[in-house]
C-alpha cells in the first residue's frame, strides 16, 4: 500500500473523536460540551463518518440518537485504542511536568555511598526522576549525564569539578580473615598476610612504606579493576585491601569488615563532583548537586 492509498484510508480523525465521545456519553449534549464544539457541529461530525465507512452508525429513536449495532461493535472496537491514547497521552505529560537527570558513578561510590542514600534526596524532591548510569574513570564518557562523581585531581577539560569527598584508603580484611592471618597488631605484619589489590599493586607497598615498613616492594596477590571487585573480593577472604571508609562504612558498621588501622593514605586523588562548562544546569540537577554536596559534609 503506497502512502497516499494509506492517507486515503485513513478516518476523519475530527469525526472518530466526536463519535467516540457521543458513544461513550450516550448524548450529542454531552458529547458537544465534552469537545466544546456545538452539537450541530457534532451531529455534522457522525455523518460524516457515516458517510466515510458507508454504515449508519447511529439511529434516531423518537428525539433520541442512539446507537445501531454497528455503532456499538465500533465503539467497542476504538474505544481501546482511545484508552491507550489517552493512558500514552497522561505519561507523556506526566513526565514532562517531572525533571528528569541523569548522574554517572563510579561502582563503588554508587553502591555503597549514592544508592543507599538516595531515598533521601528522592523523598524530599518527589517531582525529580534520578537516571543513574556508570562511569569508568579510566575513560569517562558522562557526556550526556547532567552530573557525574569521577576519581582523579579534578582536571577534566570541558567540567567544572568541585571536591566532594576524600580518596584516602585504609587497610581492612573480614572477621575470618583476621581469625585465620592474626593477630596483625603491627603494619609490618601485613607484609606476610595475602593482600588484594585495587587498580595498582604499588599502593599498598606506599601504605606500609608510609607506615615505616622499609624494603616493601609486594607486587603479589589478585589485582581488580576497580573498587566494588575488590571489596567482593576482600568480604571473600582473598586478603586484606586498601578500601576508602566511607565507602565500605555498611561493612564496617556492621562487622562484615574491620578496619586494621587508622592511618591513612592519601595519594592526592579524589572524589569530584562534576558537570560540563558549556551548559546550564538543570533545576534538578542543581537540587541534587547541592543535596550531594550537603549530604558528605554531614556525614
Amino acid at each position: 500500500m503506497n502512502k497516499i492509498q494509506q492517507i486515503a484510508d485513513d478516518p476523519p480523525l475530527r469525526a472518530v473523536r466526536a463519535f467516540e465521545a457521543f458513544a461513550r456519553h450516550g448524548s450529542v449534549a454531552a458529547a458537544a460540551r465534552e469537545l466544546d464544539i456545538t452539537a450541530s457541529a457534532v451531529s455534522h461530525q457522525l455523518q460524516l463518518l457515516e458517510s466515510f465507512v458507508q454504515t449508519p452508525l447511529t439511529i434516531r429513536r423518537g428525539r433520541a440518537l442512539v446507537l445501531t449495532d454497528e455503532g456499538r461493535d465500533y465503539y467497542r472496537s476504538i474505544s481501546a485504542a482511545f484508552s491507550v491514547l489517552r493512558s500514552a497521552t497522561g505519561f507523556v505529560r506526566e513526565r514532562s511536568s517531572r525533571r528528569q537527570i541523569t548522574i554517572s558513578l563510579i561502582p563503588l561510590f554508587g553502591m555503597g555511598w549514592f544508592i543507599p542514600r538516595l531515598h533521601d534526596f528522592l523523598a524530599a524532591n518527589e517531582d525529580v526522576d534520578v537516571t543513574v548510569l556508570y562511569a569508568n574513570h579510566r575513560n569517562y564518557r558522562s557526556d550526556a549525564a547532567d552530573l557525574s562523581i569521577r576519581f582523579g585531581t579534578g582536571d577534566w577539560i570541558g567540567y567544572t569539578s568541585t571536591p566532594l569527598m576524600s580518596g584516602a584508603v585504609v587497610p581492612v580484611c573480614t572477621p575470618r580473615f583476621l581469625q585465620r592471618y592474626g593477630p596483625l597488631r603491627k603494619p609490618a605484619d601485613l607484609a606476610g598476610v595475602p593482600l588484594v589489590h585495587d587498580e595498582d599493586r604499588s599502593t599498598w607497598a606506599n601504605w606500609l612504606q608510609s607506615m615505616g615498613v622499609r624494603h616493601v616492594a609486594r607486587t603479589e596477590g589478585p589485582l581488580f579493576e576497580d573498587g566494588q571487585l575488590t571489596l567482593s573480593a576482600t568480604l571473600a577472604d582473598l586478603g586484606a585491601a586498601l578500601m576508602r571508609a566511607p565507602l565500605v562504612s555498611r561493612e564496617l558498621a556492621s562487622g562484615a569488615l574491620r578496619k586494621l588501622f587508622d592511618h591513612e593514605l592519601d595519594d592526592g586523588r579524589h572524589y569530584y563532583l562534576c558537570w560540563r562548562a558549556d551548559a546550564e544546569m538543570p533545576d534538578g540537577a542543581q537540587r541534587l548537586a547541592q543535596w550531594l554536596l550537603e549530604s558528605v559534609k554531614a556525614r
